[in-house]
C-alpha cells in the first residue's frame, strides 16, 4: 500500500523558515517522482516543486524559485522541501505526491497523495 505522510508545517512570521518531510512506503521510491504541491482556501491546488528521484532532476513554480529548495534521500524514501524567506502568500495546506517516471507541476497527473501539512506564515 503506498503511504505518503507529510511533517514539519506550522506557523511562522514572513521571512522565516520552514522544512517540510515527505516520507514514503509502499513502492520503490527511486522509480517516482515526488512533487509538493499547496493550495490554498477558496485556490486551486497548485504545483511548487517536483523532482525525479533517480536522476536529481528538478521543477520550481516561478513562485518559489530561488526560496524553495526539494531534495530526495533515497536512502530514507524521504523527500524534503526547505522553505526559506517565507511570505504571507505561500499560506496553504501543503502535499506531497508520486509519480511515475517523470516530473510535473501539473496536479492531475499524480495518483498517490499524502494527508497535507498546514503552513501558515504571518505578516
Amino acid at each position: 500500500e503506498v503511504q505518503l505522510v507529510e511533517s514539519g508545517g506550522g506557523l511562522v512570521q514572513a521571512g522565516g523558515s520552514l522544512r517540510l518531510s515527505c516520507a514514503a512506503s509502499g513502492f520503490t521510491f527511486d522509480h517516482y517522482a515526488i512533487g509538493w504541491f499547496r493550495q490554498a482556501p477558496g485556490k486551486e491546488r497548485e504545483g511548487v516543486s517536483c523532482v525525479v528521484n533517480s536522476n536529481g532532476n528538478k521543477k520550481y513554480a516561478d513562485s518559489v524559485k530561488g526560496r524553495f529548495t526539494i531534495s530526495n534521500d533515497n536512502a530514507k524514501n524521504t523527500a524534503h522541501l526547505q522553505m526559506n524567506s517565507l511570505k504571507p502568500e505561500d499560506t496553504a495546506v501543503y502535499y506531497c505526491a508520486i509519480l511515475r517516471p517523470a516530473c510535473t507541476l501539473d496536479p492531475t497527473f499524480y495518483r498517490y497523495w499524502g494527508q497535507g501539512t498546514q503552513v501558515t506564515v504571518s505578516s
